[in-house]
């Protein structure tokens, strides 16, 4: 079979690129510090045992292999093709390289999308050549590749990392080389490492689906800045994800990041926000900051799960153990109150002065000894689901004693996580722990965080099974009334046609209709029974409030006519460049609790769900929460309990709680209409109102925009 008649392999299919058993560098240079140098000086020195095959035509030996002038040159079958020639060489070497049955090749040469549209142009001929002969693509503009059970170095990154479970992909060869750098630092061993570059082929859905199941890889780090198709990353992520931790920092968040990731990487990303529903949705563990990244990995990677958020914490001195305190509340998680017997234990064992309770202090003059004893009894306690052990240093504090003893005494049944708080002092304690494998943080704060990150991810991995509920709908309806709007390029619906749709949908609509003139109001109102509501509508007018457009609690008919008029000439001179389709007469809604869900399609990731109170809670306290559809129920409420604002849900102090079921059942109903029609881009039901247990919500207004129709 010649090469133009190889079949494509599958997406999933990196075997070739990480282990293979032949590896040629083209553009292998004589001259240290070249890439091309470096590149198969770290193949040959980090121990590679396959074939290496150098390629440069102007010599025939490079250092103590036989080189070639071209790939085609060495007349046999190579699995993985290195390229590091100058850009305008790269698409013939490749070319060159595929007629000679390649399997796999990293482009490190850089100036291809990063650099403008030539670039973009380049970067897709080397993409098409590739997707023709099955052929898989790393880069361009990249770092390479580490495995180290292969000992393939096929990077130029220093050196070789010690092995171990954590593998590592990066969007930037820089951020590779500091993680290789903090994980040596940290005695954390690497399985895999990948620089994905500009994407031209393999991303990072790929390397999530690859290393989901790499029997080597036990954690997923990543850096990204931005995600190439959002549909297939949530599958990929979420499928990783139940089989190990995947930890990721998402780069460009703020304006400014996202103006540096589009010089840098040439694409643009997506809403912040959009990213975090992805990750919650997936089972993604996000790093905030690059120090996260390897804080959560430390976590992960060495201690078991917490089965619950019960957070024990051990000190030397009560003020360490009282921020741990406030940390551990602050992260959403509980202060474990102690079984009795353990208490009554820890007073048998610890000075009379010793705080038995939680923040458990051992007093500054605490030895070894009354460490292990606290630690036993903490590992024994039902009521404790994780440990925090902290340590300050005092004239009589021995922390690398204290770090060896609280090391022997782990018995692996709960995750225990240190902090030993300060500099040299505390150094040969630090070290001891490193050489341990006990995660150990320099301030409680961090080591908090780490616990929070471990039990939402333990949370994620104990969800019930996902069953998204189809509700009993008029699709119909709703697809005539769409395919109307986009037809005559109304793409914003008004309340009567948004309304409309909800109610398809089972949402519950107030009584009312469109009135085009003062008596067809008096008529309506007559019909519904008073106090009645009255809105404008207008496809141009959205905020009808701020302009006058809305008047409540109307008492009769003729304050209807005044009003109907009244309202009509405001509006007209306040947006004489509206068209008023009349107004709309509704009857009354009783008092609830108004809040507002919504959805608005990301480019990304599609339908994004939204949850807030009503008022100063969305508008000054930005207090609401994301999720994509679908959407289960349980997930619906888990949005809600996520708000600050929950408690008035629930009704607390005597306040009387409202239908939290119905509000998530309002989402559900959201998602499968967005989900059902891709052709809303954004939907808004503000005021919601919500009543007691039992009640049906009102939809009292409603925002909705609709995409125009493809050309």
């Amino acid at each position: 079979m010649n090469a133009s008649e190889k079949k494509p392999q599958r997406a999933g299919d990196l075997e070739k690129l990480f282990r293979p058993d032949s590896v040629a560098v083209i553009g292998a240079s004589r001259q240290p510090g070249k890439v091309g140098h470096d590149v198969l000086a770290n193949l040959i020195q980090d121990g590679f045992a396959g074939q290496l095959i150098p390629v440069n035509p102007t010599t025939d030996n490079l250092l103590g292999l036989r080189c070639y002038p071209s790939l085609s040159a060495y007349g046999r079958d190579v699995d993985l093709a290195i390229i590091v020639v100058p850009q305008a060489l790269v698409l013939a070497v490749l070319e060159d390289a595929i007629n000679a049955r390649i399997k796999a090749a990293i482009v490190i040469t850089a100036g291809f999308r990063e650099i403008g549209e030539a670039g973009v142009v380049l970067e897709q001929q080397l993409t098409e050549l590739c997707a023709r002969h099955g052929v898989r693509l790393l880069g361009p503009n990249c770092l390479g590749i580490i495995n180290t059970e292969k000992r393939l170095n096929a990077s130029f990154a220093p050196h070789m990392p010690l092995a171990g479970g954590i593998s590592i992909f990066s969007q930037s060869g820089a951020i590779c080389t500091a993680m290789l750098d903090i994980a040596t630092r940290k005695h954390l061993g690497l399985a895999k490492l990948a620089s994905v570059g500009n994407k031209a082929d393999i991303s990072e859905v790929d390397l999530l689906t690859y290393l989901a199941h790499d029997e080597q890889t036990e954690i997923i780090l990543g850096y990204l800045e931005d995600i190439s198709t959002g549909d297939k990353f949530v599958k990929a992520a979420e499928e990783a994800a139940s089989n190990k931790p995947v930890i990721i920092l998402k780069a460009g968040t703020t304006e400014a990041g996202l103006r540096a990731a589009a010089s840098h990487t040439g694409v643009l990303a997506g809403t912040d926000t959009a990213y975090g529903a992805a990750f919650n949705k997936s089972g993604v563990v996000r790093a905030d900051t690059f120090e996260a990244l390897f804080d959560y990995a430390q976590a992960l990677a060495l201690q078991p799960l917490p089965k619950g958020d019960r957070v024990l914490i051990i000190t030397n001195a009560g003020g360490p153990g009282t921020i741990a305190a406030d940390a551990v509340e602050k992260a959403g998680m509980r202060v474990a109150s102690l079984a009795t017997h353990t208490s009554v234990l820890l007073r048998e064992q610890l000075p009379r002065f010793a705080a038995v309770e939680n923040p458990i202090d051992v007093l500054g003059d605490a030895d070894p000894e009354r460490y292990a004893a606290a630690l036993n009894s903490a590992q024994a306690d039902p009521e404790v689901d994780a440990i925090l052990v902290i340590l300050t240093p005092q004239v009589m504090t021995r922390p690398a004693e204290t770090a060896m003893t609280i090391a022997r005494h782990l018995d692996g049944s709960k995750p225990v996580v240190a902090s030993f708080m300060g500099g040299a002092d505390v150094m040969p304690g630090r070290s001891q722990l490193t050489a341990a494998g006990l995660p150990d943080y320099d301030s409680p704060e961090r080591a908090v965080a780490a616990l929070k990150a471990m039990y939402h991810y333990a949370l994620w991995k104990n969800r019930p099974p996902r069953m998204v509920t189809r509700f009993p709908v008029n699709s119909r309806r709703v697809e005539r009334i769409i395919t109307r709007r986009q037809r005559t390029g109304r793409l914003h619906l008004d309340e009567v046609k948004g309304k409309a749709v909800l109610n398809a949908y089972g949402f519950k609509i107030p009584k009312g209709s469109l009135a085009a003139g003062a008596e067809e109001a008096m008529e309506i109102a007559e019909r519904i029974g008073y106090p009645v509501a009255m809105k404008i509508v207008s496809p141009d007018i959205i905020n009808k409030s701020d302009l006058g457009g809305v008047q409540l609690n109307v008492p009769d008919s003729e304050t209807v006519e005044d009003l109907f008029e009244l309202m009509m000439l405001k509006i007209g001179r306040k947006v004489p460049e509206a068209r008023i389709n009349g107004i709309y007469v509704e009857e009354m809604i009783g008092k609830g609790l108004e809040v507002i869900i919504g959805m608005n399609r990301d480019p990304q990731f599609g339908p994004m769900l939204m949850f807030g109170l009503g008022g100063i809670f969305v508008e000054v306290m930005k207090d609401v929460t994301f999720h994509l559809a679908p959407i289960t129920e349980s997930e619906a409420v888990q949005m809600l309990k996520s708000t600050k604002s929950y408690a008035m849900l629930e009704g607390r102090r005597g306040q009387k709680g409202v239908d939290i079921g119905a509000i998530a059942s309002g989402l559900q109903r959201i998602s499968q209409l967005t989900t059902d029609f891709p052709q809303i881009l954004e939907l808004d039901i503000n005021p919601f109102i919500v009543g007691d247990i039992g009640s049906d919500p009102i939809v009292a207004d409603v925002h909705m925009t609709l995409a125009g129709l493809q050309q």
